[in-house]
């Protein structure tokens, strides 16, 4: 039996498995780095140990400072997460060593699985369907060139390890495929430490469905249905669904069958999930041709991960189980409480990832301070189910994945699970970085999502979703931004009573005119129409085209951030007089967001064009390229490979070009 588990992840996935052994009894123990001192899963879990470092190669990924936490404390289990070192077979193998309860699957499938062209090997000798693919073991762009006629085009270059849409590069013709390969096989080392890529034909708009599985150490399996994670940004999840709006119960049993086969020839114990691409008959019916040079099946095995998926809680909630505990209770050689005739889904669940991102600007992470963070529930309730990496305010860190939390609805019908899940996104109180809130409330109320049409590219048609107009007219949280700041002026000025703020104390002068910038860019306030009342610093009645808004207003940092339930914006005074900008004045491009310096591709004297990279910053599992913005000559390269920058630090110096 487990006594005391270690957790050896962070945020919502390291506080989700907290909570689930804490419900069965077992005591918990958090590891955190530096950055993560005061993060909630720290103070939830029973004890804690501090990691030395900040990045991830330096805490959550350094295996011996994880086994010497375990060690410290008296932990007898090893809970993984997902993501850091859920899927590494030799972490796995050293906990077993040391005398650890490993929650997770043998070493042995977790290496079976993590290379993806074995794996997809293994996957037909079990009967699962595949697509064409090639493995690439030469430097020899000749090669290359002939593995790519072989899987046809267009084709996928794809990291043989890890995962998470890294080392992953799209080629549509086979001039291109040169670049992807080395562009794809460098970021794999830098990820995953193994730069082995492989070829793999592309799907252009499939589904990407896939299927849970648990596996006991008395050789049961079965499977828990499916989530289809469709919607993707940069081949990463961003909505995910159970059961499908398409998977008809034939094709369920099917595509169960073939997963629980997979799992039954590794000998799989352990919670697991069978990634497929799917081709619904409307999309066949549209591209013929091209369907018909492929296998007859309707899936394709894409790769299995061998650990906890971040949509878990779909399908918990659609099967009324608890995935943590039963992964608890597996490992401690507990047979599985149920068999497949007691799998029956009931209503429609919805997951959503909130991530701390700008959807405007690529979908670039927007790390910084979270002011206030408020919505309806602290965990679980009859319609929102919240999974939060951050407490009430905390650091999205720049040195992790951005999410803030994943948020989840649970309803009757597909319908009703999207408008509840809508309704408590719009309504919550999100004051700091850019999030991508707003695209996921214009995901989940558009009509084609609503339709079931939720293909691999619903984003890339659907890009309007990105900047969606506001669901409050931008004047009317202007105006209660305008109006709440100068009452908490006037709440902390000693001279309150003797001239209102804004004017000055000469007679016949006039209002100055102030320049405020908000989600549209600057404007200069003109509130003619609307009327205001019960102004306080923290709210105000706005009254504009005859309709009232309740408007909450917070200040953080000089920032206005206004709320009225369904919509949000924020605000901030431009000053008359703005300090001088660091990276003016043409040096050069500067670090977006701060980052690791992972390429740096021009030396001083070299003569560069408009729109060549320069350096790459890789922050946030995303890498960030600076470009040149005109011709030039190189004159100072600041930056080193390895180097960590912050954000707005000049990369390269560029003169004129002779």
């Amino acid at each position: 039996m487990i006594s005391t588990l270690l957790v050896a992840n962070r945020g919502e996935i390291a506080r989700r498995v907290i909570r689930a052994a804490r419900a069965q009894g077992v005591r918990t123990v958090a590891i955190y780095s530096e950055p993560d001192a005061d993060a909630p899963h720290v103070a939830e879990a029973d004890r804690a140990v501090a990691l030395r470092g900040s990045t991830s190669a330096e805490t959550y990924l350094d295996a011996p400072q994880v086994l010497a936490a375990a060690r410290a404390t008296g932990a007898d289990a090893v809970h993984p997460g997902y993501g850091f070192l859920s899927e590494n077979a030799a972490f796995a193998r050293a906990c077993t060593a040391a005398g650890l309860t490993w929650v997770g699957p043998d070493p042995a499938s977790i290496e079976a699985m993590g290379v993806k062209h074995t794996a997809k090997a293994l996957a037909r000798e079990a009967g699962v369907p595949t697509l064409p693919d090639a493995l690439l073991d030469t430097d020899d762009p000749a090669d290359w060139a002939r593995a790519g006629e072989h899987v046809g085009f267009p084709l996928l270059v794809k990291a043989s390890a890890g995962g998470g849409g890294s080392g992953m590069r799209e080629v549509r013709a086979a001039d291109e495929l040169p670049d992807a390969v080395r562009s794809a096989r460098a970021e794999a080392a830098r990820s995953f430490g193994d730069d082995t890529v492989f070829l793999e034909r592309l799907l252009d708009a499939p589904r990407h469905v896939e299927i849970q599985v648990l596996g006991d150490a008395h050789g049961h399996v079965v499977h828990l249905g499916e989530r289809e994670c469709s919607i993707q940004r940069r081949h990463q999840k961003v909505v995910e669904e159970a059961p499908s709006p398409v998977v008809s119960p034939e094709l369920r049993e099917r595509m169960g069958a073939t997963a629980v086969a997979l799992a039954e020839k590794l000998g799989y114990v352990g919670a697991g999930t069978v990634e497929f691409l799917v081709e619904d008959a409307e999309f066949l019916a549209s591209d013929a041709s091209d369907a018909a040079s492929l296998a007859p099946a309707a899936f394709y095995f894409l790769e299995m991960n061998t650990r906890l998926q971040v949509e878990h809680p779909v399908t918990e909630e659609v099967y009324g189980v608890d995935l943590v505990a039963l992964q608890l209770g597996i490992a401690e050689g507990a047979p599985l409480p149920f068999a497949q005739a007691d799998v029956v889904p009931r209503g429609h669940a919805i997951e959503v990832r909130l991530y701390a991102e700008d959807p405007a600007a690529g979908d670039r992470p927007s790390p910084g301070t979270l002011h206030r963070y408020r919505h309806n529930s602290s965990g679980y309730d009859d319609t929102l189910r919240w999974e939060d990496a951050l407490g009430t305010h905390g650091e999205v860190s720049a040195f992790y994945d951005p999410m803030i939390a994943k948020v989840i609805a649970h309803a009757p019908t597909r319908t009703a699970a999207a408008r509840t899940l809508a309704a408590g996104l719009a309504q919550a109180e999100i004051h700091g970085p850019a999030t991508n809130r707003d695209l996921l409330v214009a995901v989940l109320r558009d009509p084609d999502f609503l339709a079931g049409e939720t293909r691999t590219d619903f984003l890339d048609h659907h890009d309007a979703l990105r900047t969606p107009e506001p669901a409050t007219p931008r004047v009317v949280h202007l105006a209660a931004a305008v109006a709440c700041t100068s009452a908490a002026r006037r709440q902390h000025d000693p001279l309150r009573d003797l001239a209102p703020p804004g004017w000055r104390l000469l007679r016949g002068a006039p209002r100055p005119a102030i320049t405020w910038a908000g989600p549209d860019g600057e404007v200069t306030p003109d509130l003619d129409g609307v009327e205001l009342r019960d102004v306080t610093p923290h709210g105000a009645r706005v009254t504009h085209a005859g309709v009232e808004y309740r408007c909450r207003v917070a200040h953080h940092d000089g920032t206005a951030f206004v709320d009225d339930g369904e919509g949000h914006s924020a605000w901030r005074e431009v000053p008359r007089l703005p300090a001088p900008d660091a990276a003016a004045g043409g040096a050069g491009p500067v670090s977006e967001v701060p980052g690791t310096v992972v390429e740096v591709l021009v030396q001083e004297g070299e003569h560069v064009v408009a729109g060549q990279k320069l350096v790459v910053l890789e922050a946030m599992k995303m890498e960030h390229p600076a470009l040149a913005a005109a011709d030039g000559v190189v004159e100072t390269v600041h930056v080193a490979v390895g180097q960590y920058v912050e954000a707005h630090a000049t990369l390269v110096t560029l003169g004129a070009a002779e």
